[in-house]
Parts: structure tokens; C-alpha cells; sequence
């Protein structure tokens, strides 16, 4: 369904009734990322709330700049989105993109968040602390902040740089559709340039702020996974203070929900029901 908010209009998947477990896509996803998990969660008793985030799929691609896509303000989505569903507590589950905005949207309401549940990206304090090798996996973060150029070398001859950084995604080709329309590339791009720039990359570590005292957090890495290693998520037990579970997936990349979606769902089942 549509939902419009203050600044933008989001595509949104609502569904199932019980207790809210809010599922956040990273890029260049938009919800469909979690059509294996929406089922699964419904079934158990779970309502499920999956937004198509701000410059992504079919939501809106508000003008202004990297700033329109600060991760601050997919948090201000989310609150307004949340507040007109008239929810209060919710898990959150949040994979690539949509993990560094689940724990900036948990530490602003942490008493409403009933657990966390990471996928592919640990805490960023943890993933700049994870040495050489997790550097030279990001690569692509640097080229993402040249306004044009990366763009041109994405999209050129048919997407075939894009393509190749998605191998294995199973929905690759339904991903790159939606970034032939004109500044769609540009928007979904901009989460790094705002989020992510060169001085956060490669600068002095910034403050490692920790997660929320109390907050069940659960970490899933996948041992095929080419942009991340593994410290860079299991280190994340170090800004946990509350129960912290790791669990680790052999023969699966980097799209857990689409290369992995039973094993994740019994993951999910699993911890959500425990909390």
C-alpha cells in the first residue's frame, strides 16, 4: 500500500496481527527482499511492517541532495510511519543498509524496540575496527561517493558493473529495472555519500556510542559474503549490552532473506518468540 508521510510517500507491505516485527531492506532492495520472512513471521502470530525505504523501488526520491537520505531522516520515516499504524513496541530486523538504520532507529526510542536483529552489517564501530581486509571489501563505498562518475560506471553498457556487484542476488535483474528511471541510481546512492562519507570511512574512529542497554541483539553473518567479513559483525558483541546471540550461515551470501530464507525464518522464530 501507499503511505504518505510528512516529506515522502512510501511503498509499504502491512500484513499478519500480533506483536510488530518492522523489516528493514538495504540496497539496492526495496521490501521484496523480505517476501520469504512476511509469510513465515505471519504464520507464527507476527505482523509484519515492511516499508520500501525513502530513494529506493517505488517510493518517492525527494529532491535536495545526499541529505534528503541521511539515515536521520529514514528515521524520521519510520517514526511517522510507525505512529500512523499506531504502533508502539515493535523487533526490528534490519539487513545491509536497513541494519545501520534499525540501530539508529533503536537508539532513539530504545524502550519501544522489544529486539534487534542484524543481518550482513554489525555495528559500525565494529566494522571499521575489522582491519585491512573488511577496507579493501568496501572499495566500492569510496567510488559510491563521486556524484556522476559512480553512476556512469554503474549503469554503463547495460548495468554490467551493477550486475557484477550483484551476483547471487536472486532478484537482480527486478532490483536494476527500478534504477533505469531517471535519478533513481542518483537517490538509492545517496544513503552512502550521507551516511558513509571518505571521513568516516578512512577518518580517526568516530565515538562508539553502544547499542541500548538491555536490547536482545542478534547478529547473522553468512560466510559468502563479499562485502563483509566476518569480525565485522561478530566484534559488534562488544557494543552490546544487553544478551547478544551470533549466528553464523555457511554456503550463503550476501542476500540472506533470498539465498537463506528458512534457515533465517527459524532464526527469526527463534529469537523473536524468546523475546
Amino acid at each position: 500500500m501507499r503511505v504518505q508521510l510528512s516529506e515522502v510517500g512510501l511503498d509499504v507491505e502491512v500484513s499478519g496481527e500480533g506483536p510488530v516485527v518492522l523489516l528493514l531492506h538495504g540496497f539496492p532492495d526495496s521490501h521484496a527482499l523480505w517476501r520469504h520472512q512476511v509469510p513465515a513471521l505471519n504464520a507464527a502470530g507476527f505482523r509484519t511492517v515492511a516499508p520500501t525505504l525513502r530513494g529506493f523501488g517505488g517510493s518517492d526520491r525527494p529532491e535536495g541532495g545526499p541529505e534528503a537520505y541521511h539515515p536521520g531522516r529514514h528515521v524520521g520515516d519510520l517514526l511517522e510511519l510507525l505512529a500512523g499504524l499506531d504502533v508502539d513496541r515493535f523487533h526490528l530486523v534490519g539487513h545491509d543498509w536497513g541494519s545501520g538504520i534499525a540501530q539508529g532507529l533503536a537508539s532513539v526510542v530504545p524502550d519501544r524496540v522489544r529486539s534487534l536483529s542484524l543481518l550482513s552489517v554489525g555495528h559500525l564501530a565494529s566494522i571499521l575496527a575489522a582491519g585491512w581486509e573488511q577496507k579493501q571489501r568496501s572499495w566500492y563505498m569510496l567510488l559510491f561517493q563521486l556524484a556522476g562518475v559512480a553512476e556512469e560506471w554503474l549503469a554503463r553498457d547495460d548495468f554490467a558493473q551493477l550486475r557484477e556487484m550483484l551476483a547471487g542476488h536472486p532478484d537482480a535483474e527486478s532490483v536494476i529495472g527500478p534504477l533505469r528511471a531517471p535519478g533513481a541510481l542518483t537517490a538509492a546512492l545517496n544513503v552512502y555519500r550521507a551516511g558513509l562519507p571518505p571521513e568516516v570511512q578512512f577518518g580517526p574512529p568516530p565515538p562508539a556510542a553502544p547499542l541500548p542497554a538491555s536490547l536482545p541483539v542478534m547478529g547473522v553473518w553468512s560466510t559468502g559474503d563479499r562485502f563483509l567479513t566476518e569480525r565485522s559483525m561478530s566484534g559488534t558483541h562488544a557494543h552490546v549490552r544487553g544478551p547478544w546471540r551470533y549466528e553464523r550461515l555457511e554456503d550463503t551470501g550476501h542476500w540472506i532473506p533470498l539465498e537463506s530464507p528458512e534457515r533465517l525464518n527459524d532464526l527469526l522464530l527463534s529469537f523473536l518468540k524468546e523475546h
